[in-house]
């Protein structure tokens, strides 16, 4: 397997192959092409195409930043083909704008987006969050696979032990360029809401995925409040209220180390439970 930081950064540089109707033909995208992650599974990860699809949206909108992103997933996107995104902007204005983003394989739309941007502005800035607890210790470090960077858990969500569903993880991304910090954090926040629903079901956790349960995000949603670079310690601490028919619902906050609120997400998924 391929030094998987280096990995997860060459996804996030999109290209922009030759457009289908020429630069400015009315209601022609704009067009950008990813690369996928090589992690030999056989289907995209979810996380992959959520950074993706932030980055696509601000490289199409310069000097904005990502506001909001919902994000449903209709279809398994393939590992060895490239994934073609197309933006149409909707709206631009001096301080906002709205797209539709599509995710493209030869196989139709594996995934949409529809986001908003917004460029930083100023004004009366308050928050009123829970504290932030001290960083846990190194004796909390855990593995989590898809993670390139070190990452410590208040619960180990592969145990069969029943638990709240809750879970602060802490994780401590690289410092890199302060454009992929967003795309990074989606990236992020799509591995660990499923493990947390899990948490009450006594006798399963995370691993047993695809023996005791099949899962699938169906639709993931970010908002970014603040600008925010890596380097430092940042906070998912995430919760799932719901799991019932079939399906789990869980939200989060990303704060960091300061108890700073920089950016909150949800997601629903597909969890169906083997007899």
């Amino acid at each position: 397997m391929p030094d998987l930081w280096s990995d997860l950064l060459a996804c996030l540089d999109l290209t922009a192959p030759p457009p289908a109707r020429p630069a400015g033909a009315e209601g022609a995208p704009v067009v950008f092409e990813g690369r996928n992650q090589r992690l030999g599974y056989h289907r995209l990860f979810g996380g992959q195409l959520l950074a993706q699809f932030a980055r696509a949206a601000a490289l199409a909108c310069p000097g904005k930043g990502v506001k909001s992103l919902h994000a449903l997933f209709p279809r398994e996107g393939r590992t060895d083909e490239p994934v073609r995104y197309e933006v149409e902007r909707h709206r631009e204005g001096g301080t906002f704008a709205v797209l539709t983003v599509k995710a493209l394989q030869e196989a139709g739309v594996i995934a949409t987006a529809s986001v908003s941007l917004h460029a930083a502005e100023d004004g009366p800035d308050h928050q009123t969050v829970a504290k932030v607890p001290p960083v846990l210790g190194p004796e909390h470090r855990v593995d989590i696979g898809l993670l390139p960077w070190e990452t410590r858990a208040s619960a180990d969500l592969d145990s069969a032990a029943s638990g709240p569903p809750e879970l602060d993880l802490w994780m401590r991304i690289p410092e890199t360029d302060p454009d992929h910090a967003p795309a990074l954090a989606a990236y992020a926040t799509d591995l660990s809401l499923i493990g947390t629903a899990l948490r009450p079901v006594e006798g399963v956790g995370q691993r047993d995925a695809g023996t005791a349960f099949t899962s699938a995000v169906t639709s993931h949603t970010l908002w970014f409040h603040r600008p925010f670079r890596t380097g430092g310690w940042l906070l998912l601490r995430q919760h799932s209220p719901l799991l019932a028919h079939g399906r789990c619902f869980g939200r989060g906050d990303v704060l960091t180390e300061d108890g700073t609120l920089v950016a909150s997400y949800a997601q629903e998924a597909l969890l169906r439970f083997r007899g």
